[in-house]
């Protein structure tokens, strides 16, 4: 146990070496980092905003009011934007590029964990600004729904953002994974993980039947915070389904990251190089 605490302890420390590095050099041309970080808030301000003056002048939608979908939306674009943070080294447009210049080789040629390396090999600090914002929208939610929070409510959505991390971040590592056959980033993979992030800001009782369906049984995102939010509210979950399911969101999202890594390890020993 000591031994395991010691290379665990040395990994978290390789780890932040390599954050501090990225850091450092993004901090370099201050002003251009600061339009940057503007500019990556306004993704999330325009996006909410555009719900947010509409809402009011039709009083809910599909029964929700805007403090309740203000709390959808929050929690997904937080647990995204943290997981964006954590996991951008292996989005596949970054992963195809190490890819295609073969630069991935020195990963493997270095005395260093390969999943840590690939971790810290991308890290856009600029996107702690729409972490902040999202924080605030949750809040908003937080602070102005019709419902006496209690700690085990709290447990639930800090839970439910734990599983959409690591969700998101299954997909991110199988999309960057593909890109080991294909080279190029597969476009296919952004319905899965942006599109499936702006579907579960929303209430899904406002999609077809198919759509909710598909993200219900099929790629079990409702699971990850829509449910949880239903049950927070005290609303009915759909279909009949008991009130647990509410609470799979901590071991939905982990399943996906370890059947993710399992695909990656397939797919590192398929990486065969540039040749040169």
């Amino acid at each position: 146990m000591g031994r395991l605490t010691q290379v665990f302890a040395g990994h978290v420390h390789l780890y932040a070496l390599l954050l501090r590095a990225q850091v450092r050099s993004q901090g370099v041309y201050r002003v251009a980092f600061a339009m940057d970080a503007v500019a990556a808030a306004l993704i999330t301000l325009t996006e909410y905003a555009a719900f947010a003056l509409v809402l009011p002048r039709f009083g809910s939608l599909s029964g929700w009011t805007l403090a309740e979908v203000s709390v959808l939306y929050g929690l997904a674009e937080f647990a995204f934007v943290l997981m964006d943070l954590v996991f951008g080294g292996f989005d596949a447009p970054n992963l195809s590029a190490h890819i295609r210049s073969g630069s991935f080789s020195t990963f493997l040629l270095r005395p260093a964990p390969l999943p840590v390396q690939v971790f810290g090999s991308d890290f856009a600090l600029r996107r702690v600004t729409r972490v902040l914002l999202a924080a605030g929208i949750l809040w908003y939610g937080v602070s102005n729904v019709a419902v006496t929070w209690t700690p085990g409510d709290v447990a639930l959505l800090a839970g439910s953002v734990l599983g959409m991390i690591c969700f998101f971040g299954g997909l991110f590592v199988i999309g960057g994974t593909l890109t080991f056959w294909t080279v190029d980033s597969v476009e296919a993979m952004n319905v899965l993980t942006y599109g499936g992030r702006t579907l579960i800001s929303y209430p899904m009782d406002i999609y077809g039947q198919v759509l909710r369906k598909t993200f219900t049984y099929v790629l079990p995102a409702a699971f990850l915070s829509y449910f949880p939010v239903l049950h927070v509210l005290h609303r009915p979950l759909p279909d009949g389904l008991p009130g647990w399911a509410a609470f799979v969101s901590p071991v939905v999202g982990p399943l996906m990251l370890a059947a993710a890594f399992g695909f990656w390890t397939v797919g590192v020993r398929r990486y065969q190089g540039t040749g040169t």
